[in-house]
């Protein structure tokens, strides 16, 4: 089997039953599973989440050396195989941005959650921050607000959307459902221009969500 159907079957296993991973935060790096972790993770989520655990390592350790566009396919179709839940259904919360822990463990997911974790993994596969943003948008088919994960493979250059509604990767100009509101990403907070880059407006500190699940993360 080539590496990349490896890749395919190590999805298909995400669909049995729960993932988990152990995060820390958006300054540092993904954290070695320690026997000691894994031994919790079989006792609460069984045999089945070690194994998957293992994959999603194999998947950010073996794709280190892939395209960028192949890293985005590969973490895009994989979080995307998490069912979609509400916040409300979910976590009993109006609105509740779970870290990759809490999403993958708890196995479901809204879109910011697909957004962040997309993020992180990107992030640890060796994508340069400053390239990945999450878009908070309008979503015009479903009239509400929605969010994606924006990545520009060069300043200026027309963002690639990565999406949980929709499995292809393509440019935010294609993407003429989604009304882009804001960005941002570890490091700052833009206010959205048309569908390119935007205004710098500060640090995405001041979004209250983001900084709660990132108290969470480090804890």
């Amino acid at each position: 089997m080539n590496t990349a159907k490896r890749y395919v079957a190590s999805l298909a296993l995400i669909v049995l039953s729960t993932l988990t991973l152990h995060w820390v935060t958006a300054s540092t790096s993904l954290v070695e599973f320690s026997p000691e972790l894994l031994q919790r993770v079989e006792s609460k989520w069984g045999q089945g989440a070690v194994k998957r655990l293992n994959a999603m390592k194999a998947i950010i350790e073996e794709n280190q050396l892939k395209t960028e566009n192949e890293k985005l396919k590969i973490v895009n179709e994989f979080f995307n195989l998490i069912p979609y839940k509400s916040d409300i259904d979910h976590w009993n919360a109006k609105d509740y941005w779970a870290t990759p822990f809490e999403m993958l463990t708890s196995f479901g997911a809204d879109c910011e959650d697909y957004s962040i974790a997309k993020y992180f993994t990107l992030r640890e596969l060796g994508i340069d921050d400053g390239k990945l943003r999450i878009t908070y948008v309008k979503a015009l088919n479903w009239d509400e607000a929605h969010m994606v994960l924006t990545y520009s493979p060069a300043p200026n250059e027309m963002p690639l959307v990565l999406d949980n509604l929709k499995s292809e990767i393509v440019p935010a100009n294609l993407r003429t459902d989604l009304i882009p509101v804001y960005s941002f990403n570890a490091t700052g907070l833009w206010l959205a221009k048309e569908r390119g880059t935007g205004q710098f407006v500060g640090s995405s500190d001041r979004l209250s969500l983001w900084v709660e699940m990132l108290g969470r993360l480090e804890n």
